[in-house]
Protein backbone atom coordinates (compact mmCIF):
# COMPACT_ATOMS: atom_id res chain seq x y z
CA UNK A 1 0.00 0.00 0.00
CA UNK A 2 1.59 3.74 -1.30
CA UNK A 3 2.24 6.12 2.06
CA UNK A 4 2.58 9.75 0.94
CA UNK A 5 3.92 12.67 2.99
CA UNK A 6 4.19 16.09 1.99
CA UNK A 7 5.52 18.39 4.62
CA UNK A 8 7.01 21.37 4.72
CA UNK A 9 7.35 24.96 6.03
CA UNK A 10 5.48 28.14 3.89
CA UNK A 11 2.81 26.10 1.72
CA UNK A 12 -0.14 27.88 0.75
CA UNK A 13 -2.26 26.76 3.41
CA UNK A 14 -1.43 25.41 7.23
CA UNK A 15 -3.13 22.04 7.08
CA UNK A 16 -2.67 18.63 8.72
CA UNK A 17 -4.90 16.31 7.09
CA UNK A 18 -4.46 12.33 6.48
CA UNK A 19 -6.47 11.37 3.26
CA UNK A 20 -7.56 7.86 2.65
CA UNK A 21 -8.43 6.92 -0.59
CA UNK A 22 -10.07 3.47 -1.21
CA UNK A 23 -9.25 1.11 -4.14
CA UNK A 24 -11.74 1.49 -7.39
CA UNK A 25 -14.10 -1.63 -7.08
CA UNK A 26 -13.07 -3.91 -9.50
CA UNK A 27 -16.94 -3.93 -11.22
CA UNK A 28 -18.09 -0.98 -12.11
CA UNK A 29 -22.31 -0.45 -11.57
CA UNK A 30 -22.41 2.56 -13.47
CA UNK A 31 -20.71 1.68 -17.03
CA UNK A 32 -22.36 3.88 -19.13
CA UNK A 33 -21.49 6.67 -17.62
CA UNK A 34 -18.43 9.11 -20.24
CA UNK A 35 -17.26 10.22 -16.34
CA UNK A 36 -14.12 8.93 -14.29
CA UNK A 37 -15.09 8.14 -11.51
CA UNK A 38 -13.12 9.44 -8.62
CA UNK A 39 -12.45 6.69 -5.67
CA UNK A 40 -14.16 6.86 -2.55
CA UNK A 41 -11.88 9.20 0.35
CA UNK A 42 -11.88 9.37 3.68
CA UNK A 43 -10.26 12.84 4.90
CA UNK A 44 -9.63 13.39 8.74
CA UNK A 45 -8.70 17.12 9.50
CA UNK A 46 -6.54 17.29 12.05
CA UNK A 47 -6.03 20.78 12.04
CA UNK A 48 -6.68 23.65 12.38
CA UNK A 49 -10.33 22.81 11.81
CA UNK A 50 -10.57 19.08 13.59
CA UNK A 51 -13.03 17.25 11.36
CA UNK A 52 -13.82 13.98 9.43
CA UNK A 53 -15.28 13.86 6.03
CA UNK A 54 -16.17 11.04 3.55
CA UNK A 55 -16.44 11.64 -0.45
CA UNK A 56 -18.21 8.98 -3.00
CA UNK A 57 -20.39 9.57 -5.96
CA UNK A 58 -23.51 8.34 -6.19
CA UNK A 59 -25.97 8.14 -9.19
CA UNK A 60 -28.85 11.04 -9.02
CA UNK A 61 -32.00 9.56 -8.75
CA UNK A 62 -33.69 9.15 -11.74
CA UNK A 63 -33.43 6.99 -15.07
CA UNK A 64 -30.70 9.62 -16.40
CA UNK A 65 -26.50 8.43 -15.61
CA UNK A 66 -26.32 11.15 -13.76
CA UNK A 67 -23.27 10.89 -11.03
CA UNK A 68 -22.68 13.17 -7.74
CA UNK A 69 -19.92 13.64 -5.36
CA UNK A 70 -21.14 13.58 -2.44
CA UNK A 71 -20.09 14.68 0.91
CA UNK A 72 -20.86 13.28 4.28
CA UNK A 73 -19.07 15.89 6.64
CA UNK A 74 -18.27 16.64 10.47
CA UNK A 75 -16.59 19.29 11.99
CA UNK A 76 -16.06 20.60 15.80
CA UNK A 77 -17.54 23.90 13.60
CA UNK A 78 -20.76 22.68 14.19
CA UNK A 79 -20.57 22.83 18.23
CA UNK A 80 -19.34 26.59 18.06
CA UNK A 81 -17.17 28.68 17.21
CA UNK A 82 -13.72 28.37 18.71
CA UNK A 83 -10.51 29.88 18.73
CA UNK A 84 -7.79 27.88 16.32
CA UNK A 85 -5.44 26.85 18.89
CA UNK A 86 -1.81 26.22 17.28
CA UNK A 87 0.38 23.51 18.63
CA UNK A 88 2.45 26.36 20.50
CA UNK A 89 -0.44 27.66 22.18
CA UNK A 90 -1.37 24.05 23.71
CA UNK A 91 2.45 23.62 24.67
CA UNK A 92 2.49 26.79 26.12
CA UNK A 93 -1.17 26.35 28.25
CA UNK A 94 0.30 22.82 29.27
CA UNK A 95 3.01 24.52 30.72
CA UNK A 96 1.33 26.77 32.33
CA UNK A 97 -0.79 24.30 33.96
CA UNK A 98 1.64 22.23 34.69
CA UNK A 99 1.18 19.30 32.52
CA UNK A 100 4.32 17.61 31.16
CA UNK A 101 2.95 14.92 28.79
CA UNK A 102 3.58 16.46 25.33
CA UNK A 103 7.53 17.44 26.65
CA UNK A 104 10.56 15.58 25.98
CA UNK A 105 12.72 15.11 29.22
CA UNK A 106 15.85 16.83 29.17
CA UNK A 107 17.80 13.50 28.63
CA UNK A 108 15.84 12.17 25.76
CA UNK A 109 16.70 15.97 24.57
CA UNK A 110 20.50 15.52 25.06
CA UNK A 111 20.71 12.27 22.89
CA UNK A 112 18.63 13.13 20.22
CA UNK A 113 20.94 16.02 19.97
CA UNK A 114 23.85 12.90 20.15
CA UNK A 115 23.02 11.72 17.62
CA UNK A 116 21.94 14.58 15.02
CA UNK A 117 25.07 16.64 15.86
CA UNK A 118 27.07 14.22 13.22
CA UNK A 119 24.41 14.43 10.51
CA UNK A 120 24.32 18.13 10.69
CA UNK A 121 27.75 18.70 10.83
CA UNK A 122 28.04 16.19 7.69
CA UNK A 123 25.11 18.68 5.97
CA UNK A 124 27.19 21.88 6.98
CA UNK A 125 30.57 20.79 5.18
CA UNK A 126 28.88 19.31 2.16
CA UNK A 127 26.27 21.52 0.07
CA UNK A 128 23.14 19.89 -1.00
CA UNK A 129 23.06 18.64 -4.60
CA UNK A 130 19.77 18.30 -6.42
CA UNK A 131 18.14 19.39 -2.84
CA UNK A 132 14.56 20.01 -4.62
CA UNK A 133 13.61 23.32 -2.77
CA UNK A 134 10.74 25.02 -3.83
CA UNK A 135 9.20 28.65 -3.68
CA UNK A 136 7.20 29.81 -0.51
CA UNK A 137 3.53 29.51 -1.51
CA UNK A 138 3.68 26.65 -3.35
CA UNK A 139 2.56 23.25 -2.75
CA UNK A 140 6.52 22.09 -3.24
CA UNK A 141 9.21 21.15 -5.38
CA UNK A 142 7.97 19.75 -9.27
CA UNK A 143 10.05 16.14 -7.85
CA UNK A 144 7.09 15.23 -5.16
CA UNK A 145 4.52 16.00 -8.33
CA UNK A 146 7.16 13.84 -10.23
CA UNK A 147 7.11 10.96 -7.52
CA UNK A 148 3.01 10.70 -7.36
CA UNK A 149 2.69 10.65 -10.70
CA UNK A 150 4.93 7.64 -11.35
CA UNK A 151 2.55 5.84 -9.72
CA UNK A 152 -0.19 7.31 -11.53
CA UNK A 153 -1.38 9.14 -8.71
CA UNK A 154 -2.14 13.08 -7.73
CA UNK A 155 -1.46 15.14 -4.85
CA UNK A 156 -4.71 15.61 -2.71
CA UNK A 157 -5.14 19.18 -2.24
CA UNK A 158 -7.06 20.36 1.04
CA UNK A 159 -10.22 22.00 0.45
Amino acid sequence: MPFYLRSGKRLPRRDTEIMIQFRRPPLLLFDETEEQIEPNRLVLHIQPDEGIEIRMKAKHPGPAMELNTVKLDFSYKQFGETGAATGYERLLYDSMVGDSTLFHRADMVEEAWRIATPIVDVWASLPARDFPNYSAGSWGPAAADALIQRDGRHWWLPS
